[in-house]
């Protein structure tokens, strides 16, 4: 039996499991998908939000604010992409300033450094594509960008290096708790028992929290659909440009990633399937529209490709995260929303302080917080990465054209803790795929790798998992 199952494997329930992968406890993650980051930690604006705009008092507030503090030094330990480039929320008329100005307002109430509104002249100088009717804006230097893959894989890694148990493609069918203060976790997998169990189920986490409890809750998928533009648009913005917020958020924003490209996005529309992540021709016109509101000349033109995400709006919006009143021992992480991502390290001490309690667990003395990325040979010097290549030569040959990821990265991500076992997993690990062919090139020649390193047949390789294999027969077969 375990002391504590967290169920799902995105960046909230990883930062829970390695918060509490520094004590001595038996936990296990389980996820319903074949990697970590597989749903809403997967497709969204990859921003770390400065903590302005939710509202004072909230939890969402506390826990943005603290997780955006707490990233510098997260990704210091953990060895992921970050940096603080500051984001701007545009007002486009003098009638918004005094919206604009109760933002300003509450980011202070909430705590955000470095906050001020700037006019239109100290605006231009910052972002020289800004639009010309811009008449004034609110800069947070303290807003950053982040690589959302990088950041849970890193959380996942380490927990896993220091005692954490994963399981994947293992979904929950049901939850019972007995008199002896036991969970039983009904799984495709079989049964699972525990003392405590942590519900981080993204988009599922009311489905999950209403097998447990008579006080319902209730998630609605909020779909928002991207552009991602090439990396010749580098510069276009150094920024994050947000519009003022409506109340489906924070509207369509545009952005530098932190790999260099430029994103933007997302609209917002409710939706009912909770697996909905199609983009329409419908959603991309429309954030192509809004996007041109705050800029001049968007690059539309270097579109690379279109994607859409999930956000986990919970009908009260807010973050759900505590003890269930009518189920003791289940611990909810639900309407995990934006800044959700921004929140998620503060959101893993916070569910992990409380279970320390509960358990009065005690440190774990061997309990490593410094991980490595996969490494990287760009980032060498010309001689250090010659060195590379004569003691491994995989790190000579390159496989994705696009981003320049040789072989040797890719064999690293497979065979490192919690390795990529398909396509997605290799391209969240080490971007090969994300260039400006979208895997034209590299996809044969990473599925090849995979089938060697794992032992199996191409036919049994897969993009993300379940039934998406790539190769369905051979020419052979049609003769």
């Amino acid at each position: 039996m375990y002391d504590i199952v967290i169920i799902g494997a995105g960046v909230t329930g990883c930062a829970i499991a390695r918060e509490l992968s520094r004590y001595n406890a038996s936990i296990c993650l389980v996820e319903k998908c074949e990697d970590v980051c597989c749903g809403t930690s997967k497709a969204n604006s990859a921003i770390v939000h400065a903590g302005y705009d939710a509202a004072s008092g909230s939890l969402m507030a506390k826990l943005n604010v603290e997780g955006n503090r707490l990233m510098g030094s997260l990704s210091e330990d953990l060895d992921f992409p970050f940096r603080r480039n500051g984001s701007l929320v545009v007002c486009m008329s003098e009638d918004g300033l005094p919206n604009l100005n109760e933002l300003y307002q509450n980011g202070l109430a909430n705590g955000v450094e470095q906050l001020r509104i700037i006019g239109k002249e100290e605006l231009r100088s910052l972002e020289p594509n800004i639009s010309p009717y811009a008449v004034a804006a609110l800069y947070a230097p303290t807003g950053g960008i982040v690589c959302p893959f990088g950041l849970t894989i890193a959380l996942a890694e380490n927990a896993h290096i220091n005692g954490v148990e994963f399981k994947f493609n293992t979904e929950v069918l049901r939850l019972a708790s007995n008199n002896e203060n036991v969970w039983s976790i009904e799984t495709n997998h079989g049964k699972i028992q525990t003392k405590y169990v942590v519900n981080a189920a993204g988009v599922y986490a009311d489905f999950i929290h209403n097998m447990v409890s008579a006080k319902k809750i209730h998630i609605t998928p909020r779909r928002g659909d991207y552009c991602l533009l090439d990396k010749s648009t580098v510069g276009f913005v150094e920024k994050t440009i947000f519009q003022l917020p409506d109340k489906y958020g924070k509207g369509v924003l545009v952005s530098p990633t932190i790999h260099g490209n430029t994103i933007v996005g997302p609209t917002a529309i409710d939706i009912q399937d909770r697996e909905g992540t199609n983009t329409t021709a419908e959603g991309i016109n429309d954030l192509i529209n809004k996007a041109n509101i705050t800029v001049n000349n968007l690059p539309i033109r270097q579109v690379i490709t279109s994607f859409a995400g999930l956000r986990a709006h919970e009908d009260g919006h807010e973050f759900v995260i505590g003890e269930v009143e009518d189920a003791p021992r289940f611990i909810d992480c639900a309407g995990i929303e934006s800044p959700g991502l921004s929140s998620a390290p503060a959101i893993g001490i916070l569910v992990s302080n409380l279970l320390c309690k509960k358990l009065h667990l005690n440190l774990n003395p061997n309990f490593n917080g410094k991980r490595k990325s996969v490494l990287d040979p760009k980032t060498l010097s010309k001689d250090a990465y010659a060195k590379l290549i004569k003691e491994n030569p995989a790190y000579g040959n390159i496989i994705c054209r696009c981003e320049n990821v040789t072989e040797g990265e890719i064999l690293d991500a497979i065979h490192r803790p919690l390795g990529a076992k398909s396509l997605d997993g290799i391209k969240r690990r080490t971007r090969a795929g994300m260039g400006r062919c979208q895997a034209g090139f590299c996809s044969p020649r990473t599925l090849e790798i995979l089938s060697r390193e794992l032992g199996l047949p191409q036919s049994e390789i897969t993009k993300c998992g379940g039934a998406s294999k790539l190769i369905v027969g051979t020419s052979k077969d049609r003769l």
